[in-house]
């Protein structure tokens, strides 16, 4: 499985919803994990620690959502993001993305 991490684009929301540790266990596991540049850098999490635990960086934001089988972010997807949305291809922990998709 392709797991997508998109750079979280909320004012103010820094965090990343899924460190480069996890990557690595996913990875592990015979997953693809694609990272977004800069995903992590609000958080503590520099790009080369995503690299190191085998992650592939790209570039654009819309290329997550296009090449992910799964995203994950910490936020609902907001207005700008709703285009890139697939079904069953989202993972957040609010669910208000549902209305937003149909």
């Amino acid at each position: 499985m392709i797991i997508g991490v998109p750079k979280e684009i909320k004012i103010q929301e820094y965090r990343v919803a899924l460190l480069p540790s996890a990557a690595y266990q996913l990875i592990k596991r015979g997953h693809q994990v694609l990272v977004e540049r800069n995903a992590g850098a609000g958080a503590g999490y520099p790009d080369a620690d995503y690299q190191q635990a085998g992650a592939t960086l790209v570039d654009g934001h819309a290329e997550v959502f296009e090449k992910a089988d799964l995203v994950v972010k910490v936020k609902e997807p907001l207005p700008a993001e709703y285009g890139l949305l697939r079904p069953a291809r989202f993972c957040s922990p609010t669910s208000t993305w549902r209305r937003a998709a149909r």
